[in-house]
C-alpha cells in the first residue's frame, strides 16, 4: 500500500470564523491579584499570570473573562489598581515570564480600553503602588529601580539612583499614606527606605537577617511608623519608620515565606499573613499568630471589604479564589467561571458526549484529572491514586476504561465493586523478554551411542517499572502502544505488562499513531515506521531543516502527517520530500485525524486558530477560536479544545455545524 508522507506545516482555503469558542473550566488555578472597585463594592477584577483580567459583579461568587493585556500570554499581571476618586480610571502592572520586560497598562473608561503608558513600556514592573494622600502620584518597582510618576503616569523618572548595586529588582512598594516622597522598596536583596521623594536612601536592613528577598511592604495607615515586612525569612515589624526591625515570632519555619501581607482597615491589631503554607492572621499586632487554612494553600493576595471587614477573599496558586464572611474562620471555593488551568488533554467520552474528561498540568494535588458528565457545565475532580501526578495525555480503551499517560508512568481508572469507589491505578510492570543462549551442549545417551545436542535458547524476563514521562497513548483492540521519554512501549495484556525501550538509539517519543498493521512513531527528531504492528521498525529520513517533530497521525488512506516547527513536507518513500506552505502559521503543536467526518485538524502553539482539511491536507480551511489552543478533539459533532492556560473551550454549535461535524464516531 502506498504511503504519502506529509511533514505539516499545512496550505489554506481561508474560511475564517471569528466567533469565540466557549471556555468550559475546570474552574479554579492560579490567581495573582484581586481588587475591589471602589465606586462598585461588589466589582472586583481579578488578574492572573498570562495577562487576562477575571470580573465579577457579585463580590467574587461568579467570575467572567473581562479583558487580556499584552500582545502574547507571558504578561504576569500581579497589581491592579482603581483610582479612589475618578471613576473608571484603572491601572494595571506587567511584567514578562519570557523576558526583562513589561508595561504598566492604563483604562480611563472603566476597563473597556487599555493603553501602556509609554514611558513604562518595556520595564519589568513588579511592584506597583499609589500614594494614599496623592492619587496622582504613582511608583512602580522594576528590575532597573524605582520610578515615579507625579502626573497620573503621563511621565516618569527614575528616582533610584542609576545602575544602583542593590537598589534593584524590586519586588515590593510601600508609600507612607501621609507623606507621598517617603517610599520603602523591598528588593531580592533587603528593604531600602527614600524620605525625600529618591534624592536620597538608606538601607533600613536593620534587625532583618542579611540577603532577604522582601515580598511585601505594608504601613499601619493610621500610625505610619508601623511598617511590616514580610520576606523569604519571616515576618519583621519595625515602630520606627523602618530605623529598626524585629522578627515577629508564631509562624513556623516552614511557612516563613510570606507572599503577601494585608491590615484589616477596621481593626488596625489585625494583619493577614499569605504564606506558601496557608493563610496565617495575628489579632494582636503580630504577637501571635494562628493558621486560618490548610498547609497546602499558596496566599498570593488578601482582599479584605472594606465596608464588611469579616468578608476576605484569597488569591492563591492552583486553588483559585478562597472567599471567607467571618474573617478567615472558615473558606469556601468561589471559582465559577474563572479558569486559568493548563489543560494538557481532553476526552470526550465514546459513548456519551457529554461527559468530558480533562487531564491538567502544574496543579499537583488541585489538578490530576477533571470530570464533567454535563457538558462542562460543572467538573468533579477524580485524582485519587495519581499522587499530583501531571496528566499529559487521557485516553479510552475499546472497553471504555479510561488510562492516564503522567510524569510518572501510566494509570488505568478502576472502580471496585465493593465500596462503588474509583481509583487510579499503575500500569507499570515492564516485562522484556531477553533469548539467553546455552553455555554448552548436553550430551545424549541412546542405542546407537552417545551424541551431541544443542539445546534450544532459553526466554530470560527482565522486570523493570514503567515510571517515566508519558507523551502519548494509543489504544488498539490489538494492542496498546506508549511514546515515553524513555523509550516506545507496547502492551499485548491491555496494560498488565509493557515491553520496549528505545528503537534504534533514540529514547524520546513524543507520539504514536497506529492503522491496522502500520503503526508510526514519532521522536523529538526522529520518525519510525512499522508495518508488522510494532514489532520490527525502519528510520525514514526527514528533511534536513526539520529540526523538531511534535505530533503524527495517518488518515483513511494511509496518509501520514506529521506536525512541526519548521513547515510541511510530503513524501512517496519517506526519502524524497516535497515542501508545502501554504498555512499562514508555524510552530504546529497538534495534528489529529477525525474519523466521523474524514477531516484532518491541527493547531499552532502560536495561534488561536484550528485547521482542518477534509482532502489529506491539499486545502485547509482556518477556524478562529479566539483562545490558545494546545489541541482540538471531536466527537459526534462536538468540538473542544485544550488550551495553555484557559482550560477547555468548545467550538459553538453553529460553527460547528457549518464545517460539517455530525456522525457517530471520535477524532484519533
Amino acid at each position: 500500500m502506498k504511503k504519502v508522507f506529509l511533514l505539516l506545516f499545512i496550505s489554506v482555503s481561508c474560511a475564517l470564523w471569528s466567533q469565540q469558542w466557549t471556555p468550559l473550566g475546570p474552574d479554579g488555578g492560579d490567581v495573582r491579584s484581586l481588587s475591589r472597585d471602589p465606586y462598585a463594592a461588589d466589582r472586583i477584577l481579578l488578574s492572573t499570570s498570562a495577562g487576562q483580567i477575571y470580573e465579577s459583579t457579585n463580590g467574587g461568587l461568579n467570575w467572567s473573562r473581562f479583558t487580556k493585556l499584552g500582545e502574547g500570554n507571558d504578561y504576569v499581571l500581579d497589581t491592579i489598581i482603581f483610582h479612589p476618586t475618578q471613576a473608571g480610571l484603572i491601572y494595571v502592572a506587567a511584567w514578562s515570564v519570557e523576558n526583562s520586560g513589561g508595561d504598566v497598562f492604563r483604562s480611563l473608561d472603566n476597563g473597556k480600553t487599555w493603553k501602556p503608558l509609554k514611558e513604562m513600556h518595556g520595564k519589568s514592573v513588579r511592584a506597583f503602588a499609589m500614594a494614599p494622600s496623592n492619587p496622582e502620584v504613582l511608583v512602580a518597582g522594576a528590575l532597573d529601580g524605582v520610578f515615579r510618576s507625579k502626573d497620573g503616569g503621563e511621565h516618569w523618572s527614575l528616582i533610584s539612583p542609576a545602575n544602583h548595586p542593590d537598589i534593584r529588582n524590586i519586588e515590593s512598594l510601600a508609600i507612607d499614606p501621609l507623606n507621598p516622597d517617603a517610599i520603602y522598596a523591598g528588593t531580592w536583596h533587603l528593604p531600602w527606605k527614600t524620605s525625600d521623594g529618591g534624592a536620597t536612601w538608606k538601607n533600613i536592613k536593620s534587625g532583618i537577617i542579611d540577603d532577604s528577598d522582601v515580598f511585601s511592604i505594608i504601613i499601619d495607615q493610621k500610625n505610619p511608623s508601623v511598617v511590616y515586612a514580610s520576606a523569604c525569612s519571616g515576618i519583621y515589624k519595625s515602630e520606627s519608620s523602618g530605623e529598626a526591625f524585629h522578627k515577629v515570632q508564631g509562624i513556623p519555619y516552614s511557612a516563613r515565606r510570606t507572599r503577601v501581607l494585608r491590615q484589616d482597615p477596621a481593626d488596625r491589631d489585625t494583619v493577614y499573613a499569605g504564606t506558601t503554607e496557608g493563610l496565617w492572621k495575628t489579632i494582636d499586632a503580630g504577637k501571635s499568630w494562628k493558621r486560618m487554612t490548610g498547609p497546602n494553600v499558596i496566599v498570593n493576595a488578601v482582599l479584605i471589604d472594606p465596608a464588611h471587614p469579616s468578608r476576605v477573599l484569597l488569591a492563591t496558586d492552583r486553588g483559585g479564589v478562597l472567599s471567607s464572611t467571618n474573617g478567615g474562620i472558615s473558606f469556601t471555593v468561589t471559582n465559577h467561571g474563572f479558569s486559568h488551568r493548563q489543560v494538557a488533554t481532553v476526552v470526550i467520552d465514546k459513548n456519551d458526549s457529554s461527559t468530558l474528561y480533562a487531564g491538567l498540568i502544574n496543579d499537583k494535588e488541585f489538578g490530576g484529572v477533571f470530570i464533567s458528565k454535563n457538558s462542562g457545565q460543572s467538573w468533579q475532580q477524580m485524582n485519587v491514586g495519581l499522587n499530583g501526578h501531571d496528566v499529559f495525555i487521557l485516553r479510552q480503551s475499546g472497553t471504555g476504561e479510561l488510562v492516564a499517560g503522567t510524569n510518572r508512568g501510566i494509570f488505568a481508572l478502576r472502580t471496585s465493586a465493593a465500596t462503588r469507589t474509583s481509583r487510579w491505578t499503575p500500569l507499570d510492570t515492564i516485562m522484556n523478554v531477553e533469548e539467553v543462549s546455552p553455555s554448552a551442549a548436553r550430551v545424549v545417551k541412546s542405542k546407537k551411542g552417545a551424541r551431541q545436542k544443542s539445546q534450544a535458547p532459553t526466554r530470560k524476563y527482565l522486570r523493570g517499572v514503567l515510571s517515566t514521562r508519558i507523551n502519548n497513548l494509543e489504544l488498539t483492540p490489538r494492542k496498546w502502544f506508549a511514546a515515553t521519554a524513555t523509550g516506545l512501549y507496547s502492551s499485548n495484556d491491555e496494560g498488565k505488562s509493557w515491553h520496549g525501550g528505545p528503537v534504534h538509539g533514540e529514547s524520546d517519543f513524543v507520539d504514536v499513531h497506529a492503522s491496522a498493521n502500520t503503526v508510526v512513531a514519532a521522536a523529538r527528531k526522529a520518525l519510525f515506521v512499522s508495518d508488522d504492528d510494532g514489532i520490527t521498525w525502519h528510520k525514514t529520513r526527514l528533511p534536513e531543516n526539520v529540526t523538531g517533530i511534535a505530533g503524527v497521525t495517518m488518515d483513511d488512506s494511509s496518509n501520514l502527517f506529521i506536525a512541526s516547527r519548521e513547515g510541511a513536507y510530503k513524501s512517496a518513500d519517506g526519502e524524497k520530500w516535497e515542501y508545502l506552505s501554504r498555512l499562514p502559521v508555524n510552530n504546529i503543536g497538534s495534528i489529529v485525524f477525525d474519523e466521523e467526518t474524514h477531516r484532518l485538524i491541527a493547531t499552532s502553539t502560536t495561534s488561536t486558530e484550528m485547521f482542518e482539511s477534509k482532502d489529506s491536507g491539499r486545502k485547509w480551511q482556518r477556524i478562529d477560536s479566539g483562545w490558545p489552543l494546545r489541541s482540538v478533539r471531536s466527537s459526534r459533532g462536538r468540538v473542544v479544545g485544550t488550551t495553555a492556560f484557559d482550560g477547555v473551550v468548545a467550538q459553538p454549535d453553529s460553527t460547528a455545524a457549518v464545517t460539517g461535524n455530525g456522525g457517530p464516531g471520535s477524532a484519533r
